[in-house]
Formats: structure tokens, sequence, C-alpha cells
């Protein structure tokens, strides 16, 4: 039913697009008086924008598109630099999330020693969440004059993104008893009362594949090992897709993995200000509105070219 009315949607915003250029056109051709010429170029500005919008709702039809989504960044090398990069990519998310009517649900945060993030996960809910910021998955990077160089020296950090589809609880993960490390330890947190007194925080890692998921928004230990344990069966049941894919595109003769240490994206501050999508070629010299949050050039961008 709900994919029904999801294509009940576009084929009326398709109509409504259809006769709104039509009744344009019929207008265009019949009007002299200035006035209405004006007003029949704001229609056409805003007949381009839906037409936009509605282009974009007809890349999103991949199976998990409409889904929510979990959004991890964690530090490449580098210490400080490199964690305070992570706390920048964090707050550019936020700020596109804010901006786009996302909500979200931090599920871990740790700091890092000096500055900046350790690693932070959280959940995005909204529609087409995890179809919209798919994009970002991939290894991001970052060159600029280090504010913690006393010589004021050009340094480059690196942070991964990883973007995973939340599934329906229908889907099935078959994950054995035995493959799990849980740890269980103290929360970290900013101070004050969001902190947690007692070793709730909960960390199973999946031996098979290496997939460690934290929680420890919830105050009890049960509820943060439960979550951990949903996010953990969404992550290992996109690992075997990707690794179906994977095994498809070889045949294909194609490779279209992310790895850890090929950025998808630059964002150059210093000697000169671009952020440059390496996968669809699209540029951006306001890097600072894109650090605060202005995402959807690349967004567009690169669901043009995954179609």
């Amino acid at each position: 039913m709900a994919e029904i009315n999801n294509l009940k949607e576009l084929i009326n915003s398709f109509l409504e697009l259809e006769k709104g250029i039509k009744d344009s056109k019929e207008l265009s051709s019949e009007a002299t008086d200035q006035s209405i010429l004006k007003l029949i170029d704001k229609e056409i500005s805003d007949l381009e924008i839906k037409v936009e919008q509605l282009s974009i709702k007809i890349y999103l039809n991949g199976p998990y598109d409409k889904n929510d989504m979990i959004l991890e960044i964690h530090p490449g090398a580098g210490g400080t630099e490199s964690c305070d990069w992570a706390a920048m990519l964090y707050r550019m998310y936020q700020r596109h999330f804010e901006k786009n009517g996302f909500k979200t649900e931090e599920i871990s945060n740790e700091p890092g020693e000096e500055a900046g993030l350790k690693s932070v996960s959280l959940i995005v809910k909204g529609t087409n969440a995890y179809g919209l910021l798919k994009s970002e998955k991939g290894v991001h990077r970052l060159v600029r004059i280090s504010p913690f160089d006393s010589k004021k020296r050009r340094h480059t950090s690196f942070a991964s993104v990883d973007i995973t589809p939340i599934l329906d609880e229908e889907v099935f993960v078959d994950i054995k008893e035995d493959e799990l490390k849980i740890d269980v330890y103290r929360s970290s947190g900013a101070g004050g009362q969001s902190v947690n007194t007692t070793d709730s925080a909960v960390r199973i890692t999946h031996l098979p594949t290496k997939t460690v998921v934290t929680c420890q928004n919830e105050r009890s230990q049960i509820k943060n090992k439960e979550k951990a344990m949903t996010i953990l069966k969404n992550k290992v049941f996109q690992l075997e897709n990707e690794k179906k894919n994977s095994e498809l595109n070889k045949i294909k003769g194609e490779q279209k993995e992310i790895n850890f240490g090929s950025q998808i994206r630059s964002y150059t501050l210093y000697p000169y200000k671009l952020v440059k999508d390496h996968r669809t070629g699209v540029e951006n010299n306001n890097a600072t509105a894109v650090l605060d949050g202005d995402l959807e050039e690349f967004i567009k961008g690169f669901l043009r070219k995954e179609k």
C-alpha cells in the first residue's frame, strides 16, 4: 500500500506539472501586458523548481531509498586533526538535517582526547532519508591551515562516513550468539545529567564481519543491547547485499566499492576554497555554505550519475 500511494503521488505530481506547463504556454502565447508576462515568468520559474524536485523523487526508487538510516562518522589517522574534522562533518550533517526537516537520535558519541570526536553514530528519520544521504558514504578529505599547529602549516585530514538503511522488521538476518563479542562499559559524554552513572553502554562486535556497533543513549543496559542488536542486523544485512553487488560488478567488469583511503569528496579551505566531489565532478567554491549543511548540489549530482 505504501508503494501504491507513493506511485499515485508521483503520477499526480506529474499530471499537475503537465497541466501547469500547458497553461503557462497558452497564456504566454496570448498575453501582451508586461505585468502578466512577469507573472508568467514567475510561474515558469516555480514550475522549473517543481520539475527538479520531481526528478529527484523519481531517482529515489531503490529498495531502501525511502527508509530511515544510520549515520556514523569515524576519523582517520591524524589524531586531533582528524577528530576535529569528524566533529566538523557531524556539525555539517546536523545543519543539513535541521534545514531539511529530518529528525535525529544520537546512539553513541565518543569525544576525542583533546578536541573533536573519535566516533559518533545517530539514527536519521524522514522521507527518503537513506536515498538522499547514501551519497555521503565514503571518505571525506579536508585540507586547511591547522588551528592546532603553532607554525600554521597546512594539514590534510580524513574521516569516513558510513550510511546504513534501517530495514523493515520482517527482514531476517541469522546472527548466532557465538559470533558476537559483547562488552559493557561506562558511557562517555560531555558531563552533567546526560552522562550515565552506571556501566550501561554496550559495544557488540560481529566477529565474522568485524562489524562493531555501540549504543549508550539509553539508561538501561538491556535497552542499549536491544538497540545495538537491531542496528547490527541492519549493518550485517547491508554488508551481505554489498558483497552480492560486488560479485555482480566483478562479473560485469565494474568495481564501485568505496574503501577507506580513496576519498569521495575533498574540502579545500587553503590556499583557496573549493569543495569537489570526485565521483561526479560537482564543485562548489562556497565551502563555508557546504560546511553549514548546503549539500543539495552534491546529492543531486550523485543521484543523476547513479541512474
